[in-house]
């Protein structure tokens, strides 16, 4: 039995068009992956600046949260603008984890209070998580204030000697 072949779901017309098309298919797949869009960047501006507001006014009963002020770093929105993974700092980077659990469990609530002060389609669902970018920053002041390592930096002509 001679099965007919299954129909193409997009059949160009013949000719140039068919070229183009192809063309404009492995450029398309050959493109690198690129950061995040100007929308994204926006809008993880507006969700950072209104949570900033909302954890300077907002009196929390949780204990982990009780008196603690908390540096939001950064916010990486999905390309849906549906999710927010909130990157954050104790001051003090004390109880970190605690604090970023505290506020894991208060996102709900959090959420809720962001939804009134921005305006967006979507209010996004809030992930925090500790950001160790001050921890990085502080080990590497740490090795670029050692003595051997600022001798091989004031030494002149150090790399040309070679």
């Amino acid at each position: 039995e001679a099965r007919p072949s299954p129909r193409r779901v997009f059949d160009p017309p013949a000719g140039l068009a068919k070229k183009t098309f192809m063309l404009s298919q492995t450029r398309r797949a050959r493109r690198p992956k690129a950061g995040p869009s100007q929308r994204q960047l926006r809008a993880g501006e507006l969700v950072r600046h209104a949570l900033v507001d909302i954890l300077r006014l907002e009196d929390f009963a949780d204990p982990a949260l009780a008196d603690v002020s908390v540096t939001i770093s950064e916010v990486k929105v999905s390309p849906d603008l549906k999710h927010a993974i909130c990157f954050v700092e104790p001051l003090g980077g004390t109880n970190a984890p605690g604090v970023v659990a505290g506020l894991n469990r208060a996102s709900r609530l959090l959420r809720g209070k962001l939804g009134h002060a921005i305006d967006m389609k979507f209010t996004p669902a809030l992930k925090f998580v500790h950001d160790d970018t001050f921890d990085t920053a502080a080990s590497m002041n740490r090795l670029l204030d050692d003595p051997r390592v600022r001798r091989d930096i004031e030494a002149p002509g150090a790399d040309e000697a070679s």
